[in-house]
């Protein structure tokens, strides 16, 4: 959608395909930083983000009983756009969806590729409800799971399990939260929670999983208790509110990076497609809207296609790989356990650096 987007802002057509016939979102809210928000601000939803989001100036800091430790401001990258927040997942989706339906783009829902040729004037495309179309530019954002990787790049990397599962849920916002937090627990376990909107939050918590065991949607309840059990404060508080009401929802963490190049001639990928990663650094979806940006600014100013992928690899592959590899690097740190002052150098400079010009 953000290429979609970026691409019509610059007069050019776009048909954009989802298999996906209701175009829907799975998930419950997602951390925005500042570049990030930046990112929102060049694609012109930043206003739009805030009115159904949260945005804040700091993070705070609490030990496994409530006992507030310190806070960390987090200034603007530039004037007018904030530090960091939150949003639900469906509320960004909306947004973008809404405006990636007015960009007037051509949008298709419940259908993918079936085949596709290209040659050196341009690429024909046969879809899988049987019609057919011939476009200079194929740009596939089919996430981590992407088929086009697999028609492209047999070889490429495959998405591999960190040892890590992401818990989260969606809770109400208690008086007094008005920036993201952080509670350290025991044996490097963290939990933190952070505003999506006026009067919800969610709790999230990165846990150690060996083996990558499935949990059952029965065993979500009673998993999510013994996580927020060594905690008091805040956490008990919304511990003790846990039901049936509660939405809670895991996923193990996998990563994959595809080294460039991310195209062959006309097609290519950009996005998850190329460069999943894990939540520690709260940049997965950011760098994915980043690519969008950065490709459309690179093809409208490129002599030919190819020119255009290769720029836009050259500009993209070290943030996509600095993502990816601290986001690992990180995980595996906090398994290893003790090792809080090195995650917390490696956090400061993977800020400092994606807080550089995209």
């Amino acid at each position: 959608m953000a290429a979609t987007i970026a691409f019509r802002r610059s007069g050019i057509e776009v048909d954009l395909i989802d298999l996906d016939p209701d175009w829907r979102v799975y998930g419950a809210g997602i951390t925005i930083t500042g570049p990030t928000l930046r990112a929102f601000q060049r694609l012109g939803i930043l206003e739009a983000v805030g009115e159904v989001g949260s945005f804040s100036d700091h993070v705070k800091f609490f030990d496994a009983a409530g006992n507030y430790l310190s806070s960390l401001d987090v200034p603007p990258l530039e004037d007018g756009i904030p530090g960091t927040g939150g949003i639900l997942r469906p509320k960004l989706h909306k947004i973008m969806s809404d405006r990636t339906r007015a960009s007037g783009a051509d949008i298709r829902l419940g259908l993918t590729v079936a085949d596709l040729a290209q040659d050196d004037d341009g690429v024909d495309v046969v879809f899988t409800d049987g019609s057919a179309g011939r476009y200079d530019l194929v740009v596939a954002a089919d996430g981590s799971h992407s088929q086009m990787r697999e028609r492209l790049f047999p070889a490429a990397p495959k998405l591999a399990f960190t040892g890590q599962g992401c818990w989260r849920m969606l809770a109400k916002r208690p008086e007094g939260v008005t920036s993201a937090e952080i509670y350290f627990g025991p044996d490097s376990l963290k939990v933190g929670f952070n505003p999506c909107s006026a009067d919800s939050m969610y709790l999230f918590a990165t846990v150690a999983m060996p083996g990558n065991p499935h949990v059952p949607d029965s065993q979500l309840m009673d998993g999510m208790r013994a996580i927020l059990a060594p905690f008091g404060g805040r956490v008990a508080e919304i511990r003790d509110q846990l039901g049936e009401h509660s939405s809670i929802n895991y996923r193990p963490l996998f990563a994959m990076l595809v080294a460039p190049p991310w195209n062959i001639g006309r097609v290519g990928m950009l996005g998850d497609a190329v460069h999943a990663t894990t939540p520690h650094l709260a940049s997965g979806a950011g760098i994915s809207i980043e690519d969008g940006l950065v490709l459309a600014e690179e093809m409208v100013g490129a002599a030919t296609i190819e020119a255009g992928w290769q720029a836009f690899t050259r500009r993209r592959w070290p943030r996509a790989r600095l993502v990816v590899e601290n986001s690992v690097e990180i995980g595996r740190l906090e398994q290893e356990g003790g090792n809080d002052a090195a995650i917390r150098d490696l956090m400061a400079s993977s800020t400092r650096a994606l807080a550089e010009a995209i």
